[in-house]
Order: structure tokens, then C-alpha cells, then sequence
């Protein structure tokens, strides 16, 4: 037999070996195929070029991300899959084979299964183009026509970016074989990432692992100015960190303390699991942190896709507040302007409120958003009446003279979260600010300068020391019908520039947001990342007990020989791979809460519903995973009924 058929030969035979990895494989070549097929063809010319530039830019971003991903994971799946194969290899030693043959046979192998991976990546990835595209326009609710045009741009990317990936592990795998001794091919399924650790060790891991995590949870949620950017990329480092210190020094400790526990030791067949979670926990803690991260990251990314989505419905809502408003020197300029509007459109409500120009002169170092520049101050009773005329939200307390409240305009994504408790200076009076909130009270207008509500009192003492103006702003039934009422705003606003008398005239379109199309891209896209680290995850988890069960078979052939049931065996092995998946999961559920509440907090939004869907998907995959793997363990353990 030649040594290609014998490497078909083995991979058709350990198929069920390379399942896990050939699944999870195609399902990311097929999502990274379905992004560059977005670039590469017409599905988003419906949403301008401007647009296009922007969505193009995110789906290249998320590719390198999704190329990183791929190099770790085929890194690391390649690196179980060796470790499996070596002890077959030192057999074929035996049999008079050199290890530079031994090394091709592999690389063979390998390489047959990457062709595999591929072909269905590619093959699904057509496939599913156009559905692809269906569920992203529909979850961006866009509305555009999906046909069947492919460009063969996208085959090569994808095909050139797996194998560079692909192959540079089996060039890795190839050298290490050659390299590697018979004695350390035989031995090699009991290497991998086995520490002989004392319990000094283990303690010093854990209170390093809870220090570096707790201070990166801190500056998770810490609020603060430009900072709060430093701080985030120092908290995900640090978590990662605390992570695996936390796998590799608490869990084992605290399994190590169990099983000191005689009592608790020996009371339903805990003595079959605990003692081999301990080796278990030594052995692959880094496989559980690198599972538990996967999982933060998807859940902070559905997060993230679900935060950009609610930021845009508002950002929509905000743009489209008011239709026209418009700003005078006179008090009585509003029912000129409103009887302009309602000679082709009908008002659906409308308000009125008077807005005091003086000079900011700065602020904290903290809150470095409106140093130096002119600002408005809003009357607290008029800005209540306000919001109560046009059905906005208003929970601001009543203001004491030394307070003032910060209406600022809806950001995509602030690093400023220090709202409360920042000293204000405007017109030499220092005032304390009590909130920050982007409720649209006056429109687009928010977007043009900083404005403070501030007590009445306040007001009427410092309009010697600016200069007052009137906002009366409209929104208009039929918001396609604005043009109807620009010629008689028009006139109304020559007319007052004729008598040398300031006004100023907004106009909001309703397809003013167009621009903001790609933010429905972005969130969308977002969706397929997370299903891509979820199933990586499970997929991960998955290989590893799978190769673990053939380690173990001797184990139970004895636990078996000396009387050992099958439904005991069984109920041992489920629960020790309960506790494999469980212990992630729950360390994941926990570091999920900080980084959502981190994000919460940049975005302006409660995330506690997300961060509780996304977990329960995780929860829903992994128990699905959990199941399969009970069988397929039992199974390849060798424990038998009868």
C-alpha cells in the first residue's frame, strides 16, 4: 500500500476522530467565505457607497479577527491531534518505519483533512450565500434584492488564507515528528500539558489568579474619563490572566481539598471522578481557560451586536424628534412659525423652551468635552414642561442652586462614563454636576454644543451674564412631507435676517440616519461571530474529552475486571464530564456579568436581559454538547454493559 492510500486509509478511519475538528473548521471557513462574498458582491449597493466604504472596513476587521480565531483554534486542534497520533506513529517505528516517513504519513493525513475542511467550507459557503445574505439584510432591516452572482475573489481569498494557516501547523507537526524520539512518540498521549504542582504552588496561582482578575474586573467597571479606553484593554489582559491562573491554581486546589474530604470522598462513587478531575485540572487547565474565554467573547459579542443595535434604534429616534425647529431673539416668533408649518402639515405635538449663550470656562480634567467653549443653560421647570409636551422621559430631581445636569447628544460609543459628581465653572460660578443624560429634548441641536439644565433660580440670575434665545421645535405627521413647509419657514426666516434680527432654521429629513446604515451591518455581522466562538467552545471541550476517553479505556477495563457496574462507571463518567463543562461555564457566567456591566456603562444601556439570552444559548449548546459526549466517552472508555 502506498503511503498516500494508507493516509486516506487512516483518515477515513479516525473520522470520527476529526469530526469535532472538520465541523468547526468548515463552519468558520463558511462564515469567513460568506464575509468576503459581501465585499465581492452587489448585496449592499442599496445602502450607498458611503456606507459600503464603512461595511467594508468592518467586514475586513472582522476577518483578521476570524483569521486570529482560526490560527488558534486549528493551532490548537492540531496539537491534540498530534499528541493523539504519536503513539500510533512509535508503533509504526516498530515496524521499520523511519521518522521522516512517519512525518510524511502525517502530514498526509493532515493534509487530506484540510482539503476535506475546505472543499465543505467552500461548498456550504455557496450554498449558503444567499441566505446569508437574506438573514444579514433582514436583521439589518434593509431592504435590498439577494440573487446568485458569485465572484471567484472570495474562493481565493479564503482558500489562500486556510491553507497559509493549515499548512504552516502540518509544516510544524511534520518537524516535530522528525525530530521526536520513539521513546517520546510511545509516550506522548500522557505529555500534554501535564505540571507536577505542591499545594505551595497551587495556593501562590490562586491568589495571584484572584488579585489579577479582581483588578481586572475593577477596571472593567471603573468610571472615568479618556482613560476608561486604557482601562479596558488592561481589564481584558488581566482577565484572561486571572483566567488562567484561576484554572490552573483554585480549581485544582479546591478539588485537591475534596478529595482530602473522606467523607465527602466516598459518599456516592465520588472517589471514581474527584481524584481524576485533579489530574484532569493539571493536565488541561489551559484547554478550560481558553474554553472559558471563548465564551466571554461570545457573549460580550452578542452583547456588543445587541448594544449597537438599541444605540441605533435611538440614534434614529433622536436624529428624528423634531422635524423643524427653529431659533430666535423673539419669544413670540412661535406662533408665526407654527401657523407656517400647519398651512401643509398637521403638528403632531410641539414645544417651547428658552435657552440662555454664556461662555463655558471649563471644566475638570475629567470631563474634558466642553472646556473652553460656549454653552446653554436650560431652565429646569421649562426643560420638565418640555419633555412633558413632547412625551419624553424626564426623571431629573429638582436641581439646588450649586447643581447642574449635562444634556448631551447620543454618542455611538463614549470612554467618558464619569457623569456624576464633576466640577463644572460657567461664567465664574462653579457648579457640581449631578448626571449626564442624551435624552433628545432639543433635537439635532444637542449635537451642536453643550447645554446644562440648571434651577430656576440660577437662570433668572444669570441672564444678565449671556444671551437669551428662543427654541421652538415641530414633528410633523408625515415626515415626507417636510418639503410642503420650507417655502413658508423660509420667508418667515428672510424676513427676520431683513430686519437685522438672529434666527436660525433646522430641518430634519427623514432620511437624515442613511448615513448610519453600516452600524446595522456591524451589529448584524456581530450575530455570526458569536455563533462562531460559541461552537468553537463546545468544539474545543468536545475534542478534548474525546481523546481523553481513549487515555482513561485502561482505567476502567480494571475498575471493570474488580466489580465496578456499568451504571456506576457511567454515572462516574457523566459526572466527571459535567464538572469539565460546568467549571468554565460557571467561571464564564461570573466574568461575563463584569464585562457586560463594563460595556453598559460605554454605551449608555442595560445589558442584563442580553448577558442572561446569551448565556442561556451557551448553557442550551453546551448541555447539547455534554450529552454527545457522554455516549461517545463511554463508548471509546471501553465501559461495557455486562
Amino acid at each position: 500500500m502506498r503511503m498516500y492510500q494508507l493516509a486516506w486509509q487512516n483518515v477515513k478511519g479516525s473520522l470520527c476522530s476529526y469530526f469535532s475538528l472538520i465541523l468547526s473548521l468548515t463552519f468558520t471557513i463558511m462564515i469567513f467565505f460568506n464575509f468576503q462574498m459581501i465585499v465581492y458582491s452587489d448585496a449592499l449597493d442599496a445602502i450607498g457607497k458611503h456606507n459600503q466604504d464603512y461595511s467594508s472596513m468592518i467586514v475586513h476587521t472582522l476577518s483578521v479577527v476570524l483569521v486570529f480565531f482560526m490560527i488558534f483554534f486549528t493551532g490548537y486542534a492540531a496539537s491534540v491531534f498530534l499528541v493523539r497520533r504519536k503513539k500510533e506513529m512509535g508503533i509504526y517505528i516498530f515496524m521499520g518505519l523511519t521518522n521522516e516517513k512517519i512525518a510524511r504519513l502525517y502530514a498526509a493525513e493532515m493534509t487530506f483533512t484540510g482539503i476535506v475542511t475546505l472543499a465543505a467550507g467552500i461548498a456550504s459557503g455557496m450554498l449558503t450565500t444567499q441566505l446569508f445574505q437574506m438573514i444579514l439584510l433582514a436583521l439589518s432591516d434593509i431592504a435590498a434584492e439577494t440573487g446568485f452572482s458569485y465572484s471567484i475573489q472570495p474562493v481565493l481569498i479564503t482558500s489562500a488564507v486556510f491553507l497559509a494557516v493549515y499548512l504552516f501547523f502540518v509544516i510544524m507537526g511534520y518537524f516535530n515528528i522528525v525530530r521526536s524520539s520513539v521513546l517520546n512518540l510511545v509516550s506522548a498521549a500522557r505529555q500534554n500539558e501535564y505540571v507536577r504542582q505542591g499545594s505551595l504552588v497551587l495556593v501562590l496561582k490562586t491568589i495571584a489568579g484572584i488579585g489579577i482578575l479582581s483588578a481586572g474586573f475593577y477596571l472593567a467597571v471603573v468610571e472615568g474619563g479618556m482613560e476608561v479606553l486604557n482601562h479596558s484593554l488592561q481589564a481584558v489582559v488581566l482577565v484572561i490572566a486571572g483566567v488562567y491562573f484561576l484554572f490552573g491554581g483554585l480549581i485544582p486546589l479546591v478539588f485537591q481539598g475534596l478529595a482530602r474530604n473522606k467523607i465527602y470522598l466516598y459518599k456516592k462513587q465520588r472517589t471514581l471522578w474527584v481524584n481524576q478531575m485533579i489530574f484532569r485540572m493539571k493536565k488541561n487547565y489551559r484547554t478550560y481557560a481558553a474554553v472559558c474565554v471563548l465564551m466571554l467573547c461570545s457573549v460580550t459579542a452578542l452583547a456588543v451586536s445587541f448594544a449597537l443595535k438599541e444605540r441605533y434604534e435611538r440614534m434614529v429616534h433622536y436624529r428624528n424628534t423634531y422635524t423643524f425647529q427653529m431659533l430666535s431673539e423673539r419669544p413670540d416668533l412661535s406662533d408665526e412659525a407654527e401657523q407656517a408649518v400647519t398651512q401643509d402639515n398637521e403638528i403632531v405635538y410641539s414645544s417651547r423652551i428658552s435657552l440662555l449663550q454664556v461662555q463655558d470656562r471649563g471644566q475638570d480634567a475629567q470631563n474634558e468635552t466642553s472646556g473652553g467653549k460656549a454653552c446653554a443653560l436650560i431652565c429646569y421647570s421649562q426643560l420638565k414642561q418640555l419633555a412633558k409636551d413632547t412625551g419624553l422621559k424626564f426623571d431629573i430631581p429638582d436641581l439646588k442652586d450649586d447643581e447642574i445636569v449635562n444634556i448631551t447628544h447620543l454618542y455611538l460609543m463614549s470612554f467618558h462614563t464619569k457623569r456624576t459628581g464633576i466640577e463644572v465653572e460657567i461664567a465664574g460660578k462653579t457648579f457640581r454636576q449631578l448626571d449626564e443624560i442624551n435624552e433628545p429634548y432639543l433635537g439635532v441641536l444637542q449635537e451642536q454644543q453643550n447645554y446644562f439644565a440648571v434651577s430656576d433660580a440660577v437662570y433668572e440670575q444669570m441672564i444678565p451674564d449671556g444671551k437669551q434665545l428662543y427654541l421652538s421645535n415641530y414633528r410633523i405627521r408625515d415626515v415626507y412631507r417636510y418639503k410642503a413647509s420650507l417655502k413658508a419657514l423660509d420667508k418667515l426666516a428672510d424676513r427676520e435676517r431683513g430686519q437685522g434680527r438672529y434666527i436660525g432654521r433646522v430641518v430634519t429629513a427623514p432620511d437624515s440616519t442613511s448615513e448610519w446604515e453600516w452600524i446595522k451591518i456591524l451589529y448584524s455581522l456581530g450575530v455570526f461571530m458569536v455563533m462562531v466562538f460559541i461552537m468553537a467552545s463546545g468544539s474545543i471541550l468536545f475534542m478534548k474529552l474525546y481523546n481523553d476517553a481513549f487515555e482513561d479505556k485502561g482505567r476502567y477495563d480494571i475498575l471493570q475486571k474488580i466489580g465496578c457496574s456499568y451504571k456506576t462507571l457511567r454515572r462516574a463518567a457523566a459526572q466527571e464530564l459535567l464538572a469539565q463543562y460546568a467549571l468554565p461555564f460557571a467561571v464564564m457566567t461570573v466574568s461575563s456579568y463584569f464585562s457586560v456591566h463594563a460595556l453598559e456603562k460605554v454605551m449608555h444601556t442595560d445589558l442584563a436581559e442580553i448577558r442572561l439570552a446569551s448565556v442561556g444559548i451557551i448553557l442550551v449548546f453546551f448541555l447539547i454538547c455534554y450529552r454527545i459526549s457522554v455516549g461517545v466517552y463511554v463508548k471509546n472508555a471501553g465501559i461495557r454493559k455486562g
